[in-house]
């Protein structure tokens, strides 16, 4: 008996032994759990700050190497500065810095002049590259007028030099367009490149017997960027402007002809055609603005050259060649002869760009061209490309824990739908306006 009371006695203070363990273990649980709460705070506060300074940290490292590069300019290595030069596009094309770009415009223009001057065909090509760039950055400030300005007689002597590389001509037509059409409202300074960049590549229209002008490939290539460039420049001209100078029945010093236009779908070298193509889209969507009735006799030829190009299966063309060739004239073709206008969505970000007709779809793909894989960055905080897409101002991004409702949704839609219906009918009360007796 005592043995069994005994047993008893032991498992009953072993119980309660038990139980004080127990709370001993649940107090020291909850100061750990609290310890281990306290600790988790701390920890993601210190992440947070981490993260903080690990941002301001990788924005000095930039900003440093950014420093680098331009200093990097005026080093005595042609191949040195080309690297430099290089580095820098591809920093203006996939960030928007203009604050940093605007304190340091005169030490890049300086340095973009001199590789322009001084350079071979890479240095002269990336120099020229780089000043439609530092245009870009610039937009949002009144300096990008001046810089460009600055730059213009440079890159009109190496354009025009026949003894410079096509690679360097080529890049300096471009940049002569697009600094043009990204800072300049002048029209005579815009008829001025126009003269230039035509009588570049009036070099492929047939010659006085009607045979077809024999280029090399390099040349041709000139002859492209030269056309497209020009056609960048037909889409910031005026409607009136293009119906008065372009005409087939009437030629001036300032324009080439319709019918000279026209010659360049012969040319044996795709890009020259598909320029052309698309120049004379433009032309006719212009001209169309201003007067419906725009060259509709004159267009009935030129549907047949374009049925040609949309259809053509000729074996000595490459395959791809062929393919391109037939999708981009479609394209012409339906505009041309059924008045059906290209649109295109781009969608970056929150937002998507609406293009709709030939010259936005022209001022868009000379900015890919321009930007690359950076036309996303720049299309959301550029103030510049924001502008000449009527994007309306920069858009803050939403927090990943804020979801719009659907009435905000509905009212962002709307919203978007007002500002296209309005755009577009300025443009028809520009066209009524000028139709009306």
């Amino acid at each position: 008996m005592p043995g069994k009371g005994g047993r008893r006695r032991k498992s009953g203070h072993g119980g309660k032994r038990a139980e004080l363990t127990s709370d001993e273990d649940s107090i020291n649980n909850d100061a750990c759990s609290v310890s281990s709460s306290q600790s988790d705070n701390r920890s993601m506060l210190d992440d947070v700050n981490d993260n903080e300074v690990d941002e301001f940290t990788q924005q000095e490292a930039f900003e440093e190497k950014l420093k680098e590069a331009i200093d990097g300019l005026t080093q005595k290595s042609a191949k040195g500065r080309t690297i430099c030069f290089n580095g820098m596009e591809k920093i203006f094309a996939i960030k928007y810095i203009p604050d940093f770009v605007e304190d340091r415009k005169m030490t890049i223009t300086d340095s973009v002049e001199r590789g322009l001057k001084k350079g071979r065909s890479e240095e002269q090509s990336t120099a020229a590259r780089l000043s439609t760039l530092l245009c870009v950055q610039l937009g949002a400030f009144e300096s990008a007028e001046i810089v460009c300005r600055d730059l213009k007689s440079t890159l009109t002597f190496i354009a025009s030099d026949t003894t410079a590389s096509t690679q360097a001509r080529s890049e300096c037509c471009w940049a002569l367009s697009m600094n043009q059409f990204l800072s300049g409202n002048d029209a005579t300074a815009t008829i001025e490149i126009m003269q230039l960049l035509s009588s570049i590549f009036s070099g492929s229209y047939l010659k006085g017997n009607g045979a077809i002008a024999t280029i090399s490939s390099e040349v041709a290539a000139l002859h492209a960027a030269a056309i497209s460039s020009w056609t960048l420049l037909l889409t910031v001209m005026a409607p009136a402007d293009i119906y008065n100078l372009l005409a087939s029945d009437r030629t001036n010093s300032y324009m080439p002809s319709l019918n000279r236009l026209r010659e360049l779908l012969k040319s044996p070298h795709l890009d020259i055609r598909l320029s052309a193509g698309e120049a004379l889209a433009i032309i006719f969507e212009l001209g169309r603005d201003f007067s419906d009735d725009y060259e509709q006799d004159w267009s009935l030829d030129l549907i047949e050259i374009l049925k040609d190009l949309a259809t053509d299966s000729n074996k000595y063309r490459a395959k791809k060649d062929r393919k391109q060739q037939r999708a981009n004239f479609r394209d012409i073709l339906r505009y041309i002869e059924e008045d059906i206008v290209p649109e295109m969505h781009v969608k970056f970000g929150q937002e998507i760009l609406y293009l709709e007709g030939w010259c936005a779809r022209t001022q868009y793909n000379a900015c890919c061209r321009l930007l690359g894989p950076g036309i996303n960055i720049h299309l959301a905080e550029n103030h510049l490309l924001r502008e000449i897409f009527h994007l309306g101002n920069k858009v803050l991004p939403i927090s990943l824990n804020q979801k719009t409702t659907k009435l905000e949704r509905t009212l962002m839609n709307a919203a978007a739908f007002k500002a296209r219906t309005i755009q577009r009918n300025k443009n028809r009360d520009k066209r009524s306006a000028a139709l009306a007796p």
